[in-house]
């Protein structure tokens, strides 16, 4: 592709089933075989809406690298952008792009958002149309509340119950979130009070979405106005069942990516690996996407691997490459296999400043029926990107100086702590996408040992 910041590249897109772009996928192969590569870098994103987000994203990402292979000797690098159908809500942060809320503004379905929903979710224009008419109205009827979670299960496809509570470290296909199964009202009560405890957290530097009228804090009741006519308690819930329909729908997206992962990328990297002269691979990826190429490590030929992998800010259980996970029922972690597919270091890059992955996540990905905390901090439903590798013997856990400067791991997990630089965003995500910077190019040629010492 012309006007990226790194040459060579390559472009591969997926569908939601996994199904590649075979122009793309035989163009990759070849070329890679006739320029001899030493290295091929992967990078795939997490939620943005268009193909041009994301190839943005990856330019931004990638542009760094040149400079810092500069006494990278005899490596030839190239580059790959995975491009999959995701999408973002239009009040989140870019990656090096904070967004500033408008003054006065309050969860809503934007004409950006409601478009990508529809994309998201083909033939459901209608359920769409309501969930936006019902956030504008903020209604203090209950009936009003329970209507959105009927329509948030109905746009996601969950159908039925939630079943009995599953291993936090399993594939989100063997459980159902308590978020489709429990009363709305609490579930959207657990996810105004996150979002509350996020915009306390933001970085004093960053800015803040204004608190909701009659947040959870104050006076009124469940299911009306309290007796100086000022909304009820109910009012501000609505915050929370905006959240509630982002995390349903990242739900939807966590399982694509897993998807995309296994059927789409992980044959591509196969058939990467049987060139006569194959390059190393290192994979890395953001949120969702740093699932996707976890995911891929699955479905690799017997006695094929890559050469690294690198985590940033990744979107699911911090017990998933556990051998055996604190709350684990007779089997090890979703991923504890995959690890074994890379031959260097699998690297997570945590941040404090992450609130999607610190407060949201574990509210989100907690299952039905167990009896932990349903709050944030919950331990047992962290994420990856917010406090790096859980449950794997013989892990490193690095600073970001040391990271940097310091030996680094020849192989196993390291778990870096990037808050220094991973700082910036606005409520409900915080810093989640704030990872466009050199230090975390840095990392990445590091894992590879490539031009950045031992």
């Amino acid at each position: 592709m012309t006007g990226m910041s790194v040459r060579p590249y390559w472009e591969l897109r997926f569908d939601a089933d996994g199904d590649v772009d075979t122009r793309q996928r035989d163009r990759l192969l070849e070329q890679t075989a006739q320029r001899e590569l030493t290295d091929l870098v992967v990078f795939s994103h997490s939620w943005h809406n268009t193909r041009a987000m994301a190839t943005r994203l990856h330019d931004r990402f990638f542009a760094p690298f040149p400079e810092l292979l500069g006494e990278a000797g005899p490596a030839r690098l190239g580059y790959v952008g995975v491009v999959w159908p995701s999408m973002r809500f239009a009040d989140e942060s870019l990656a090096g792009f904070p967004r500033e809320p408008a003054p006065g503004a309050r969860p809503g379905l934007d004409a950006e958002t409601r478009a990508a929903l529809e994309a998201v979710f083909p033939g459901r224009r209608q359920i769409v149309a309501r969930l936006a008419e019902l956030l504008d109205e903020r209604s203090e009827r209950l009936a009003a509340l329970d209507e959105f979670g009927v329509l948030v299960r109905g746009l996601v496809g969950v159908r039925g119950e939630p079943g009995p509570p599953a291993d936090p470290s399993a594939p989100e296909e063997d459980g159902v979130p308590a978020m489709f199964g429990e009363d709305v009202a609490e579930v959207c009560e657990r996810f105004a009070a996150a979002l509350a405890e996020a915009r306390d957290k933001t970085d004093a530097e960053d800015h803040a979405l204004p608190l909701a009228d009659g947040g959870l804090d104050g006076p009124g009741s469940l299911d009306g106005l309290d007796g100086s006519g000022r909304p009820g308690r109910l009012h501000g819930l609505w915050d929370g069942a905006h959240e509630l329909l982002r995390q349903s729908t990242y739900y939807v997206l966590k399982r694509r990516a897993g998807t995309v992962g296994r059927e789409g990328l992980g044959p591509v990297l196969g058939a990467l690996t049987a060139l006569r002269s194959a390059p190393r691979l290192h994979l890395v990826g953001h949120s969702s996407g740093a699932r996707l190429v976890s995911y891929a490590l699955t479905e690799l030929p017997e006695r094929a691997s890559v050469a690294s992998l690198t985590l940033l800010q990744g979107a699911f259980s911090h017990d998933a490459f556990a051998e055996t996970p604190p709350h684990a029922t007779g089997r090890p972690g979703a991923l504890g296999a995959a690890a074994h597919r890379v031959g260097g270091p699998v690297v997570a890059c945590h941040s404090r400043h992450d609130t999607g992955l610190g407060l949201l996540y574990p509210v989100a990905s907690r299952m039905s029926g167990d009896d932990a905390s349903a709050l944030p901090g919950d331990t047992r439903w962290g994420a990856i990107g917010y406090d790096g590798v859980r449950g794997v013997d013989g892990s490193r856990r690095l600073d970001l100086a040391e990271a940097l400067d310091g030996p680094f791991p020849a192989e196993g997990w390291v778990s870096v702590d990037v808050s220094e630089v991973v700082r910036h965003g606005v409520p409900p995500v915080g810093a989640h996408s704030d990872i466009c910077h050199a230090e975390l190019a840095r990392l990445v040629l590091r894992a590879a040992r490539i031009g950045s010492g031992p």
